[in-house]
């Protein structure tokens, strides 16, 4: 289990330092939280690959919608 935990310490590790510029680090945290439950329900699987896969899926599509709502200069 620590093995495990360890995994899922630096994945998580991993997308602070890539979303730094664009997420706060407990934004990642749940991102991937949720994403180890989701894929714990949904697929039956844990794998932290497969959990830093669907977490960074999840980033990209907040940021994108945070990009949306900031306000546009000039217009």
């Amino acid at each position: 289990m620590a093995l495990e935990q360890q995994a899922y310490e630096e994945v998580t590790e991993r997308l602070r330092k890539e979303f730094a510029a664009v997420h706060p680090a407990r934004t990642v945290t749940r991102c991937v939280t949720v994403a180890l439950h989701g894929a714990r329900d949904v697929i039956g699987s844990d794998e932290p690959e497969l959990v830093e896969k669907i977490a960074r899926r999840h980033l990209r599509v907040l940021a994108i919608v945070a990009a949306e709502r900031s306000p546009r200069i000039g217009t």
